[in-house]
């Protein structure tokens, strides 16, 4: 038997009676399960359960990948609560049908199995995977601000035992076909040429049924649970408060309340996601999940593909990316002054590859592809070459001005300047068309998001060339026009500065701290500003002050003038002790929401200027610039949309109070104006 009548899925019956069914979304690069496709599956079941074969198997048709999950353009559209609890029921009586199919079933996986994909070879009797690298199992639905509904919370328990179940539930981390095998996810790992001999092997010759490793089937019992519950929504609590993210805290409860009665999990593991998927959460992590989509399509010049890159600076900075592109493939030239300043950063590169191959013979390829070259031998041969120096305009103009002579007429020229307008450093250039911006953040290996600066005098084929660069290395670019700290540092250093005025006025860094995590943001600005070093913020707020009327609060002077730079001298606003903070003698306290509001409308005061300046695009470009640069509170969908949230006239009530007490730096920016005709 042969299926021919689905859009989305096709399928055939081979000489030993297994049936095999391709998944094969159309028109689409990558397969997901849309409502669409679980109609056409259901009936497809139906049609299979019909001729009794030996067995089936569920196998992509797409090298991508065998299911990314559902189809997540369909959650908007979702009207509300009734109607995600019928798709959601409708989606596990399918993955019902298949585990109650009266014949073996298997999951042949390739390339990524996510969310709704992983639920469905959880609903199989047995999964094999390809064991390539690229090989990634997971739910990510938590990212999404909702958790599995076609019965994963269930199974995953089931199969694994809680405590590993909720790992991955929790975490939203993609393990590899190995650690799957290891846990017991999956059945079989195997190279992808031997991946349908391994399937068809399960069904020939069925394994018998795995216990729940080790502590895992004591976990699931009752009074395990309620421990364990209480200790995971402890470690929950440090790091997202339940009214910012619900999913994770949900998926807990879930598993405590109702995992020693499967049925009773089922249905309300779709009452769950059904009240989750309508909250302003979800709907506002699914749009950054959209914006994320944007910053990965947006063009470069597919005839560029670079190979080859010479990085100038090996600092933290330099000798970062330099490891990355390594990683991603690249043959890295690492120039600085003397070796023994190279030396560290090819460490920082071991470690980081060690950490992120597991694989010793990857880690040396990488090794290899990063090569010292202090004489800058490098150049004449790169692709792209990036500057990666302290922050000095004469130093980068006399650099840029000796690469320029040495390097290929068509290589990429570009500085990593964090604050620094792209024309006071191509002044010196005899082609100033050829300089751009590729500025990466700390740490390098984390932050996905790269700005690419464009000035007045950036030629068209230089910026796309390195847009291509930056997807190239597997980073989110962002395309941002020429002016004092582009985007990102343009918005955070005035949020900075504010912190520190603050601590000015006696306000302890925690209780300033704690207000800004409590409005969302991953970290407070004092420990961020240590973090980051306080003579690099002061540095950036001078060339600031220098371009914009912007005050320097003069405990940051003091502070570096001391040799207090933060968390790298060991002491900065907070004094250091094994890496952590410790807490200050400071006494003085002030309301959480005015400080907090302080810090968020110097914040958005900004965003509101860098919109009307025209740094970036549109609205949306700046909130996945700030979401993917700062973090700034996903959960609130961005900077314009928590504007647009709470309304401009809100915002403009307030800024009115907060200019008069505390002066002129809270008096809204002209861009507000359009905000307000535009919302």
């Amino acid at each position: 038997m042969v299926l021919g009548k689905y859009k989305n899925w096709r399928g055939e019956q081979d000489a030993e009676n297994i049936f095999w069914l391709y998944i094969d979304k159309a028109e689409a690069n990558a397969n997901v399960l849309s409502k669409e496709a679980l109609t056409e599956l259901e009936s497809a079941l139906n049609d299979i359960a019909q001729i009794k074969p030996k067995g089936l198997v569920f196998i992509s048709a797409k090298k991508s990948g065998f299911i990314a999950g559902a189809d997540v353009k369909e959650f908007v559209s979702l009207k509300d609560g009734k109607e995600a609890f019928e798709l959601i029921k409708r989606g596990q009586k399918i993955m019902d049908k298949i585990e109650n199919l009266p014949f073996p079933t298997v999951a042949a996986i390739n390339g990524f199995c996510l969310g709704g994909g992983l639920e469905l070879a959880l609903a199989c009797r047995y999964r094999a995977a390809d064991n390539a690298p690229g090989t990634k199992l997971g739910f990510p639905e938590v990212k999404l601000g909702i958790h599995p509904g076609f019965g994963g919370t269930v199974r995953s328990t089931l199969l694994i035992g809680g405590p590993a179940a909720l790992d991955m539930m929790l975490t939203g981390r993609m393990i590899s076909a190995k650690a799957a095998l290891k846990t017991g996810l999956i059945d079989m790992a195997v190279p992808y040429r031997q991946l349908k001999n391994a399937a068809r092997h399960l069904i020939v010759n069925p394994p018998r049924n795995k216990l729940i490793p080790g502590f895992g089937k004591l976990a699931n019992l009752k009074p395990a649970r309620h421990f364990i519950a209480k200790t995971v929504r402890k470690k929950l609590a440090g790091k997202a408060l339940k009214s910012h993210y619900p999913a994770p805290y949900a998926i807990v409860d879930l598993w405590e309340k109702y995992a020693g009665d499967p049925r009773a999990m089922y249905e309300k593991e779709a009452e769950s996601v059904s009240e989750l998927i309508t909250m302003d959460t979800a709907q506002n992590l699914v749009g950054v999940f959209f914006l994320q989509e944007r910053l990965k399509s947006i063009g470069g010049k597919e005839s560029f593909r670079p190979t080859r890159l010479h990085v100038i600076g090996a600092g933290v900075m330099g000798g970062d990316i330099a490891a990355w592109a390594a990683i991603r493939g690249m043959r890295v030239t690492l120039q600085d002054r003397e070796p023994k300043f190279i030396a560290p950063a090819v460490k920082r590169a071991a470690d980081l590859f060690r950490r992120k191959l597991k694989d010793k013979r990857l880690a040396q390829a990488a090794m290899d592809r990063l090569i010292p070259d202090v004489e800058g031998k490098g150049v004449a041969q790169a692709d792209v070459i990036i500057e990666a120096v302290f922050e000095d305009l004469n130093v980068k103009r006399e650099l840029f001005a000796e690469v320029e002579r040495k390097a290929r007429p068509d290589a990429v020229l570009a500085t990593n300047t964090s604050s620094i307008p792209l024309e006071e450093i191509a002044a010196t250039l005899k082609n100033p068309e050829r300089l751009t911006g590729i500025h990466f953040f700390n740490p390098v290996a984390q932050m996905m998001l790269v700005e690419v600066v464009k000035s007045a005098e950036t030629s068209e084929e230089v910026f796309a060339n390195a847009v291509s660069f930056v997807q190239a290395i597997g980073k989110l670019p962002l395309p941002v026009k020429s002016a004092p700290g582009f985007l990102v540092n343009r918005i955070l250093v005035p949020y900075l500065m504010e912190g520190v005025k603050m601590m000015e006025e006696g306000i302890p860094p925690e209780r300033i701290d704690t207000a800004a995590v409590r409005f969302g943001m991953p970290v407070g600005p004092v420990l961020l500003a240590d973090t980051v070093g306080l003579d690099i913020c002061l540095h950036v707020a001078e060339i600031f002050a220098k371009h914009m009327q912007m005050e320097i609060p003069e405990k940051l002077r003091k502070l570096v003038e001391a040799g207090r730079l933060g968390k790298k001298s060991g002491h900065g606003f907070y004094k250091y002790e094994n890496e952590k903070p410790a807490k200050t003698a400071e006494t003085g306290g002030a309301d959480l929401t005015e400080i907090e509001d302080r810090l968020v409308f110097r914040y958005l005061n900004e965003a509101a200027a860098c919109l009307r300046e025209g740094i970036v695009e549109d609205g949306d470009l700046l909130d996945a610039g700030m979401i993917f640069g700062t973090g700034f509170a996903p959960f609130r969908g961005g900077p314009m949309k928590h504007i647009a949230t709470l309304g401009t006239d809100y915002f403009l009530k307030r800024f009115q109070e907060l200019e008069e007490k505390y002066g002129t730096r809270f008096h809204p920016d002209e861009g507000w104006q359009s905000l307000k005709q535009n919302p």
